[in-house]
């Protein structure tokens, strides 16, 4: 049975390009229920405007802890 893992993430924009500097290549952040959790940034690039990637996330993994899936919730 897959996972959903939920969490808040503001990261500016700023900070998100020292992905693309290769200064940082995973995002790590503290999920709602408590787990501290880390993913490549790519994950969330889709997320991202010229004010950075900033909302409520919802991440999707299979039961193995594969990645499936980020989508932002409203």
């Amino acid at each position: 049975m897959n996972q959903l893992i939920r969490f808040s993430l503001q990261i500016s924009y700023d900070q998100y390009l020292q992905v693309y500097q290769g200064i940082a290549k995973n995002i790590s952040v503290i999920a709602d229920d408590g787990r501290r959790i880390a993913f490549p940034a790519r994950n969330i690039q889709s997320f991202l405007t010229k004010e950075g990637v900033n909302g409520f996330f919802e991440m999707e993994l299979t039961a193995d802890n594969k990645f499936v899936r980020i989508k932002k919730l409203g």
